[in-house]
């Protein structure tokens, strides 16, 4: 009689079973197909005899490594003379080690590379000619530390002659004391002496989320030709980035045109938030001759940075005109004068003259002011993320840019002498467009949409008379986009439209703007199976005063391809929509902003979009904050949430986030200004805890997913935390993941993708 042999019992990884195995095995294989698209992340052009050259910056995702890979793939660009325009591409991309920064010069012969430092390497300088690195410089950590490279303060500018190279790098970091068996140890010492340790010293205040031990980014400039470094002196009390060589004159020293924060107090985090006050400054640069040396002008006087825009609040993104004879900036005023960490922006400009010294008392004339409510399908104002280092068409006055408008990213021109605006990309396009680079009068773009993989396009100025243009844009055939076949084939199943939500607002104090319809994005199948619709995720921004874009995500097309409709809420609140419209959120968050959410879904409901029985809902960050109040107010509404680095609890945030001032303006409205303190009352903190989805926890039974960053600075941990511990003790189902090494945005390929899979797993469990 054969002996009965017990099978082993299968055990699955943690947090799994067999259903979730096999969704996370045939989900995954789909997930790494987008996440493998890649991104551009900028691009330049150069003139040269036969035509143009255009040189992209491209990063995709590399899971292994845990890193994005980035490389550059370079096109000739032929003109054709019926205005026809094509790309040769490069046979192969080539890839850009870790780390570094590239900047061409001017007329486009020299190139920097900047390879920033790997512990206590220095950083390296390559200066490099079409054929070979013509020189190498390395720059010890006793001059500075790692150049800034992250789009904010970042500001490296080649002067016009191409001998100097103006930087922002993190300042040298101040000796600490040194302590070895005897006891503190005098004098100086090497770190690495052996038998003593570096203690450590004073703590310093860093620029928070993102910026963890970035405390002095300051200026430096290099001489191409020796490799000598000079720090710019007399902004010691500021911490400064944006940097730009200002126009020189041959009888005058060149000066240095940079923006300037205040660093000698309390430091609040700066990502995203454009509440920071800031200004331009000019300063003399080292290296340049002064015929006020020989005239005896003080040194330090000589030295010390001046104020240009001393009237207004908030100054960044300097640019010179080609002619010289203007600066134009832009300014978030707005957002530094309410407290709001973004808000409608204002362009403007300061005349120069490379002859005359820089002043304070500058005339700032306003280009394109502050728009507050704007007239249905007109411009709503400047929302811009960052400006072309080169925005100037050739008539030297036109500056093109990108700029939010609605739910969409438009690409304007902006006359700087007159200030009339006007939209270049095509009117009729819900797309979203994004300018990357200008060949001469021509524009290179991308052009994409939540169910369409970005395109590169190229527009062209079409002059019908002395006072109407208009613009040509052409589809340019590229290699950088592709992806499988699988991803086009459901994408090609994918639309999408952008649906106007009527507010659902009685209380009858609304300004106009406030009381304009906002607007969601919806995204689904072209055919409905049997009449039936697809599960419904509600995706929700975070901010509050930012914006979902009909532009393509990999990560909301994963969604839509595995069976589900989305719902892209742009709540009012939200950027696009004029300030009146922005303003009416702050001091009505939990409220306003969730019956928006709330209203856009019924709206969606009664139009036949979508089945009031499946719908989830996912968000991150102040999109949290409406998941989980969503999820409390409405308890029978939804049938799964998901959230990412969720605002649980304003009371915990305001001790411990980066921006405890954010809570302040966005709980109490205008009063949060003079409210602020670093030691909040007892009065205060009920206030926070009303406002906060903590307070409706008792009616939450909707199964939640957390995906947590355990470094972020910005919404720390122990808020997610609390309140899917709380979730949990009351017996509603909870799925936690933490990411050890991740900040805010969770934005690391693996966690990213972690992140999503487990989206997508969880959804299916709960929506089917």
């Amino acid at each position: 009689m054969e002996s009965a042999e017990a099978s082993p019992l299968k055990r699955y990884p943690l947090g799994l079973d067999e259903t979730s195995e096999e969704e996370y095995s045939s989900q995954s294989t789909l997930l790494q197909d987008f996440a493998s698209i890649p991104t551009i992340d900028k691009a330049w052009t150069f003139t040269s005899t036969s035509g143009s050259q255009c040189m992209f910056s491209i990063s995709q995702s590399n899971l292994l490594a845990n890193k994005n890979r980035r490389y550059i793939l370079s096109s000739h660009i032929s003109k054709g003379s019926t205005n026809g325009v094509s790309f040769q591409w490069a046979a192969f991309p080539i890839e850009m080690p870790s780390g570094s920064i590239m900047v061409p010069s001017p007329s486009g012969s020299k190139l920097l590379v900047v390879r920033n430092p790997e512990n206590d390497s220095p950083t390296k300088f390559e200066i490099w000619s079409p054929s070979q690195v013509e020189k190498e410089f390395h720059v010890p950590l006793s001059v500075h530390g790692s150049v800034y490279s992250d789009g904010w303060f970042e500001g490296i500018s080649w002067n016009n002659d191409e001998n100097f190279i103006a930087y922002v790098a993190e300042g040298p970091t101040p000796s600490k004391p040194v302590f070895n068996h005897l006891g503190y140890k005098k004098g100086n010492s090497t770190d690495k002496e052996c038998g003593s340790w570096k203690g450590q010293g004073d703590w310093e205040e860093d620029w928070g989320e993102t910026y963890p031990g970035k405390t002095e980014p300051a200026i430096f400039v290099i001489d191409v030709n020796s490799g000598e470094v000079h720090p710019v002196e007399g902004t010691r009390k500021l911490s400064v980035g944006q940097v730009v060589w200002a126009p020189a004159s041959g009888s005058l020293q060149q000066y240095l045109v940079f923006v300037g924060w205040p660093s000698d107090t309390r430091k609040l985090g700066i990502k995203y938030c454009y509440n920071r006050p800031c200004a331009l400054y000019a300063v003399r640069a080292p290296f340049s001759k002064s015929e006020d040396h020989q005239s005896g002008t003080n040194a330090s006087e000589e030295a010390s940075p001046v104020k240009l825009t001393q009237r207004i609040s908030s100054a960044f993104f300097p640019r010179f005109s080609p002619d010289g004879k203007a600066l134009v900036f832009l300014s978030a005023k707005s957002s530094v004068d309410s407290w709001v960490h973004s808000a409608t922006q204002s362009l403007h400009r300061i005349d120069w003259s490379p002859d005359v010294k820089p002043s304070p008392d500058a005339d700032i004339v306003d280009v394109v002011p502050v728009v507050m409510c704007p007239e249905d399908g007109c411009f709503p104002g400047l929302y811009c993320f960052n400006l072309l280092r080169k925005p100037w068409l050739s008539d030297g006055y036109t500056m093109i840019l990108s700029s939010v408008w609605g739910s969409t990213e438009v690409i304007l021109s902006v006359n700087v002498l007159s200030g009339k605006v006007s939209r270049i990309s095509p009117e009729n396009s819900n797309f979203s467009w994004s300018l990357l680079a200008l060949d001469g009068n021509n524009i290179v773009a991308v052009c994409s949409s939540p169910a369409d993989v970005p395109e590169i396009k190229y527009g062209s100025l079409v002059v019908k008379s002395s006072a109407e243009a208009s613009w040509s844009w052409l589809d340019i055939s590229s290699p950088i986009y592709r992806c499988s076949e699988k991803v086009i084939s459901l994408l090609s199943s994918c639309q999408f439209s952008i649906i106007k939500i009527p507010v659902r607002d009685d209380s009858g104090n609304l300004t106009k703007g406030a009381g304009n319809p906002y607007e969601a994005i919806f995204v689904s199948s072209k055919s409905k199976s049997h009449n039936l619709c697809d599960p419904l995720i509600v995706v929700l921004h975070g901010g509050p005063h930012f914006i979902s874009l009909s532009s393509f995500s990999k990560s909301l097309a994963f969604l839509s391809s595995i069976g589900y409709s989305l719902l892209i809420v742009n709540y009012r609140g939200s950027l696009g929509f004029g300030e009146e419209a922005l303003q009416s959120l702050p001091g009505k968050i939990g409220s306003q902003d969730v019956n928006d959410v709330l209203a856009a879904i019924d709206h969606a409901v009664n139009m036949g979009l979508a089945d009031p029985a499946k719908i989830a809902v996912l968000g991150g960050s102040h999109g949290g904050f409406l998941t989980t109040h969503l999820i409390g107010q409405a308890p029978d509404k939804f049938a799964a949430a998901a959230t990412r680095n969720p605002v649980c609890s304003l009371p915990l945030m305001v001790g411990t986030a980066d921006i405890p001032d954010w809570c302040y303006a966005e709980t109490f409205g205008k009063q949060g200004k003079l409210m602020y303190a670093e030691a909040p009352s007892s009065e205060h903190l009920a206030v926070f805890h009303s406002k906060s989805p903590i307070s409706h926890i008792s009616k939450v039974k909707t199964p939640i997913l957390f995906l947590l960053g355990a470094k972020d600075l910005r919404v720390p941990i122990c808020t997610g935390l609390q309140y899917a511990r709380a979730l949990k003790e009351k017996g509603t189902e909870v799925k936690v993941l933490v990411f050890p090494e991740d900040n805010h945005a969770i934005d690391r390929p693996q966690s990213d993708f972690e992140s999503f899979l487990n989206i997508g797993v969880w959804f299916k469990k709960h929506c089917k």
